[in-house]
């Protein structure tokens, strides 16, 4: 995993100011790709939920004249780690219906 975000990355410790801000901005683009990105068909009470350590949520505002309800969830005392000599994760057993998406 990479934890970058334009909102709280501000540089990568090592190097030069013009070296960490070109990788950066090559990241975030990166990152911004619609390969990359889901969007919903919102349906009459949908719910979503996302892990903010592993995704980059960006709200877009197309849905007027509704209204958007939003509610943060946090686990207290959870902090995220790295273990070099760990094992990845299973893959998921969820599958997301491509018909929903956007």
């Amino acid at each position: 995993s990479l934890f970058v975000n334009p909102s709280f990355t501000v540089a990568v410790e090592g190097l030069g100011e013009a070296e960490s801000d070109g990788l950066l901005a090559g990241l975030h683009s990166h990152c911004a790709r619609p390969e990359f990105q889901i969007r919903l068909r919102w349906n009459r009470n949908d719910v979503t939920l996302w892990d903010n350590r592993r995704v980059q949520h960006f709200a877009i505002w197309d849905y007027w004249p509704h209204e958007r309800c939003g509610h943060r969830v946090t686990v207290q005392g959870d902090r995220p780690f790295f273990d070099p000599d760990g094992d990845d994760p299973p893959p998921s057993p969820l599958r997301v219906s491509i018909g929903r998406l956007a």
